[in-house]
């Protein structure tokens, strides 16, 4: 990466999630966003993820609307819910569609796509944005039992990141400790401040007190 490059991240949420749980670490999603803004001119940075309504809790709103508040464009939409040929009941969230959507329409403006995700659905996405003179990076790992990226979307990268190779900038520290979970019947009816965990899980501070002018 150049320092005049202009760095447009996407992250599957979802995915992201499942490859630093079987790397067993947390993302520390201030230290991911200074990283890359480092790098280059960012220029946007997307977080995909799926909402199941009508719950009394979610376990990540929390840190949904700390990115929401810090750098970050959330793009979030309801799962749905529906019952296969054999009778199971199962949630569907796909976002692949509107994360493509925003690459695309953002490729004009961009140098390097960095993609945190190993589903190879997204192949063609980054064929496409290579098509249009876009250099694409993609963020997972091999470093796990099976290998959370799929062959085919390793081979069309410009260049595969391990995120093992990441922890070190951009991990919590394991010596912290995971947030509470939020009392039985706390509701996120509306936006509120990060409960103070956050800061342990993913380093998001809370809203700083009369005496303390730091950063957020």
């Amino acid at each position: 990466m150049t320092a005049q490059q202009r760095i447009a991240l996407f992250i599957d949420g979802a995915n992201l999630y499942a490859t630093t749980k079987s790397l067993g670490f947390d993302i520390d999603y201030k230290k991911l966003l200074r990283e890359f803004q480092s790098k280059g001119y960012l220029v946007r940075a997307f977080y995909y993820t799926a909402l199941v309504e009508d719950q009394e809790y979610s376990s990540i709103r929390p840190l949904i609307d700390w990115l929401d508040y810090n750098g970050y464009r959330v793009v979030t939409k309801p799962t749905k819910e529906f019952t296969d040929s054999s009778g199971r009941r199962k949630v569907k969230g796909n976002m692949d569609i509107e994360l493509a959507i925003d690459a695309l329409e953002l490729s004009p403006h961009i140098d390097h796509m960095v993609l945190f995700s190993g589903d190879g659905d997204f192949r063609s996405l980054v064929e496409a944005m290579q098509r249009r003179g876009v250099r694409v990076s993609v963020v997972s790992t091999v470093s796990s039992q099976p290998p959370m990226i799929a062959d085919e979307l390793r081979r069309q990268a410009d260049e595969f990141i391990d995120l093992v190779q990441l922890i070190q900038k951009v991990g919590r520290d394991p010596a912290e400790r995971p947030p509470r979970p939020a009392a039985e019947g706390d509701r996120f009816d509306r936006p509120r401040p990060p409960s103070p965990g956050l800061e342990r899980r993913y380093g998001i501070r809370q809203a700083p007190a009369e005496d303390d002018v730091g950063e957020a």
